[in-house]
């Protein structure tokens, strides 16, 4: 992989605050977002408080893997060309958040880090569309009966879902979502729900059935960083802590912990007696620290996505990765006995426990690996013959509440209770299904949870009429929680591929090589994107999926949610030459919002009386749209091209006509693109045809020459941990940043 020949000091030089992962696409397989509900993007998620929703995302993020097609061959100069675009583009950008990295404490930190995003928003080298969730759903899950967070992988595992056999009414499940926050933190509401339901005549269940979009390419979570990948095998396995179903961060396979004093050494004190168990049961091992050494070792090894989270933050992974340190003892991660084990970092992480969540911090049965022809160091090699490990679910260890029993390549995924899982008796699901449906059916969703067959639908415009004529929708519906997961549409400033590159076929251009290159230099241009950007109706985009009235709901306004973390102190700042002092309590969005101001940019992605960056529209306007356009012409005038309505730049937007849904999305695009720009910008609609071509244009490869589009929306993030740069971090040069390659750079 390319990623591998990033040199030592580029990874050295980034401190402990490393990228973080989730992206996140349209197929996942979280229960929120079986017809795909948001913009785009790959978590799937409940829908709701409890879920996420459609797929990187993050998520991200949600959040993606390796590319599943084969990789074009790098183009001459590829890299030298990245570099002067990535600086031409987000230089503002980068060179604020490297300050913001430098900061003395936590607070000033956030504050700075809000300020390198309104860089990235002013440079709009994407548009923010929504978040997951938002919808209308109909369920028979309780919801927060699942684990919740706003980062990590936890919120895909589903053992403590509450699951009745029929569907929730709305009064009901709203009942219990406001006693959810009044709860929170005590430990006692998956008591009270069941309680609650019991009282309300409600029969609970211990199965659960759900659709998914994507199958896992591989079952190694430790080799992908793709979510339709970890959302499957984080239920196979434990970690260290787990965020509970209140957004606790508990005990699992680690009772507890202390932190040194100089914040660099975590020491894990593991419970003792877990077993390790093939798919079919039979006990092969047991839970020991040096299992979670040999995870980092062939996390590391595979460099399947995720290594990236941990260099400048784990003593040593950076130069073991770069081939600088070779002996994997120098790595911060040592099994002190069998049942201690011990992180060691680079510096002190504010962030560093809320990791935990995610899979990088997996353990990994040393034995089993090695049985299923795994090595470490310079003997990995997962190409060779005998190399099994992950390649389906009966080459793989768990320790977690499930085994697969079967896996059917888009058709059923079933996960079993692993009846040698040390905390069974507190499993709330025995059998958990999942389903593949392929969208092409926009009724599909309902139909079957309707029937049962599956345990919750989020409705779309065309089910929720059906739902109404059913008389299900007044009594069972309602408006699912948005989380943190961001769906973006990207635009490509350096378009190579014009065409799939795994067949070369499907999604081709019509443009000539020039008008690709013509498309390119246009979009290189800050006020080209902004006029694209100002120009998309965003609440018409949205509502041809979640229809009219929730248009807005789960619109959002940043790449960081505005109200992701907030200051504890008061901290003073320096926005444009003005010393700015926001008081305790200042939420991260209000400080971008004055710092965009401040620039003279007209975006608003905070709204500081409701004190949120979502549910509004603060991009869209035709007449900034058209004012950004004038001064693009102006500018690529300069520059020899001529943009008019009889030589207008075409922008290619892919989008598969097999799913309804998106084939009304990508028209609704080209209708508000078209007419505020009148004229002088032609949307051509690139026909995918199914989803899986759709994937193949952006979301399944690895590189930025690989992109096919000019705009593309199928992609997002999904945080991995509780600081503002697991998303910033995705934007670094240098194939650094995981998101990049969204712009046809690295």
């Amino acid at each position: 992989m390319k990623r591998k020949l990033v040199s030592a000091l580029l990874v050295m030089s980034m401190t402990a605050s490393l990228v973080a992962c989730g992206n996140s696409n349209s197929g996942s397989s979280d229960p929120a977002d079986e017809s795909v509900s948001v913009s785009t993007s790959s978590v799937s998620d409940e829908a709701s408080d409890d879920a996420s929703s459609e797929d990187d995302a993050s998520a991200s993020a949600s959040s993606e893997s390796e590319a599943e097609g084969d990789e074009a061959e790098i183009p001459d100069g590829y890299d030298e060309t990245s570099t002067e675009l990535y600086n031409l583009t987000l230089g503002d950008f980068n060179e604020a958040l490297a300050t913001a990295k430098e900061a003395e404490t936590v607070d000033e930190r956030y504050a700075l880090m809000a300020v390198a995003e309104a860089k990235l928003m002013e440079s709009a080298m994407m548009i923010p569309l929504t978040s997951k969730g938002g919808m209308y759903a109909m369920y028979r899950m309780a919801p927060h009966t699942k684990d919740y967070s706003l980062w990590g992988g936890d919120q895909s595992r589903y053992h403590q879902y509450v699951v009745t056999t029929d569907f929730i009414k709305a009064e009901d499940y709203n009942e219990m979502r406001d006693k959810w926050n009044e709860l929170k933190g005590t430990g006692t509401y998956e008591s009270y729900v069941k309680e609650y339901l019991t009282e309300k005549g409600y029969t609970i269940k211990d199965s659960f059935s759900m659709p998914y979009t994507s199958d896992p390419v591989t079952w190694d979570c430790l080799a992908t960083s793709r979510a339709a990948d970890g959302d499957a095998i984080v239920n196979t396995f434990d970690g260290l802590m787990e965020y509970n179903t209140e957004g606790v961060l508990s005990p699992a396979l680690a009772e507890s912990y202390e932190v040194s004093d100089d914040g660099l050494t975590y020491t894990f004190h593991l419970r003792e007696g877990v077993k390790w168990t093939d798919s079919q049961g039979r006990e092969v091992d047991t839970v020991k620290a040096d299992d979670f050494v040999a995870a980092m070792q062939h996390m590391c090894d595979a460099q399947g996505g995720l290594e990236y989270l941990v260099q400048g933050v784990i003593k040593n992974v950076s130069q073991y990765i770069s081939g600088e340190v070779t002996d994997f003892d120098e790595v911060g991660v040592k099994a002190v006995d069998d049942y201690t084990l011990e992180y060691t970092l680079e510096e002190p992480c504010s962030y560093f426990i809320t990791m935990l969540g995610y899979t990088i911090f997996a353990p990994m049965s040393r034995s089993y690996y090695q049985s299923q022809g795994g090595k470490f160091g310079a003997e990995y090699d997962a190409s060779a013959s005998d190399y099994q490990y992950g390649k389906d679910a009966n080459s793989i260890a768990y320790c977690g509440p499930y085994l697969v029993t079967n896996s059917t390549a888009k058709n059923t995924i079933v996960f079993k209770l692993n009846d040698s899982y040390w905390n069974k008796d507190n499993v709330n699901i025995k059998t958990l299904t999942w389903l593949f449906n392929d969208q092409s059916d926009v009724t599909k969703g309902y139909t079957d949870a309707k029937a049962g067959t599956t345990d919750y639908v989020n409705l779309n415009t065309s089910t929720i009429e059906t739902a109404k004529a059913d008389g299900l929708y007044d009594q069972y519906a309602v408006v699912s929680d948005t989380d943190a997961t961001s769906y973006m549409g990207f635009y490509n400033i350096n378009r190579v591929a014009t065409a799939n590159t795994n067949d070369g076929t499907t999604a081709k251009t019509t443009k000539s090589d020039e008008e690709v290159a013509r498309t390119s230099k246009a979009l290189q241009n800050v006020h080209m994107r902004r006029a694209l950007s100002f120009a998309m109706d965003r609440g018409a985009y949205n509502a041809q999926q979640v229809g009219e009235d929730l248009k807005y709901t789960s619109m959002r306004n940043s790449y960081v949610p505005g109200f992701f973390v907030s200051l504890e102190n008061d901290t003073t700042i320096d926005i444009n030459g003005t010393a700015t002092t926001y008081p305790a309590g200042t939420y991260y969005g209000k400080i971008m919002q004055d710092q965009i101001d401040a620039d003279g940019v007209k975006i608003k992605v905070w709204d500081d009386e409701t004190k949120t960056s979502d549910g509004f529209d603060g991009w869209y306007n035709p007449e900034n749209a058209v004012e950004e356009l004038n001064t693009a012409i102006e500018e690529l005038a300069e520059e020899g091209i001529t943009i008019d309505e009889e030589n207008p730049i075409q922008i290619d937007y892919t989008y598969p006509s097999a799913v309804e849904v998106y084939a009304n999305k990508a028209n609704s695009y080209k209708q508000s693109v078209e007419a505020a720009l009148g004229g002088k910008v032609v949307v051509n609609l690139v026909d995918t045809t199914d989803l899986d071509g759709w994937y193949y244009a952006g979301y399944y490869v690895n590189y930025g020459y690989e992109q096919n589009y000019d705009m593309y929306d199928l992609s997002g993030w999904g945080p991995d941990f509780g600081d503002p740069c697991t998303y910033l971090d995705t934007m670094l040069p240098d194939y650094e940043g995981y998101m990049t390659k969204c712009f046809g750079i690295f």
